[in-house]
């Protein structure tokens, strides 16, 4: 299986984009439930990138979990940056965190790339299998 890092790309800006603002797009989920906006924000970055590959599913979603754990990664190091440097200790713990959650966070990238291959595979238009009848 060939990697298109083109479609790889365009899913870790989704995911650099939506996992900075994960908490401000879906109301409330930042103080009751953080997991939701960032399963959403995986979702929708796997679908991207299985959008933009194109091929079938089973690429998909290996591009669509590639797009988003490296994406949670750059995230989660730029927070932990952060939270080391304004919150000290508090900081590292998120650190720790963020090592499970880039194992977790690559279901629903997958999830999210078997759709995106889904989606490009119906809007693509129908080939000729067969000759036309006379």
């Amino acid at each position: 299986m060939n990697i298109n890092w083109r479609a790889i790309g365009a899913g870790i800006v989704a995911a650099i984009v939506l996992g900075l603002v994960s908490g401000a797009v879906v109301p409330f989920t930042d103080l009751s439930l953080p997991v939701v906006g960032g399963t959403l924000a995986a979702v929708i970055a796997g679908a991207v990138a299985g959008y933009v590959n194109g091929s079938d599913m089973s690429s998909g979603a290996v591009h669509g979990g590639l797009a988003t754990t490296i994406g949670l990664v750059v995230v989660g190091l730029f927070l932990t940056t952060f939270g080391i440097l304004f919150g000290g200790l508090f900081g590292v713990g998120l650190g720790v965190l963020l090592v499970g959650l880039v194992v977790i966070a690559a279901i629903p990238g997958a999830f999210g790339g078997v759709v995106g291959a889904w989606l490009q595979g119906r809007t693509a238009e129908p080939e000729m299998t067969a000759r036309p009848q006379a």
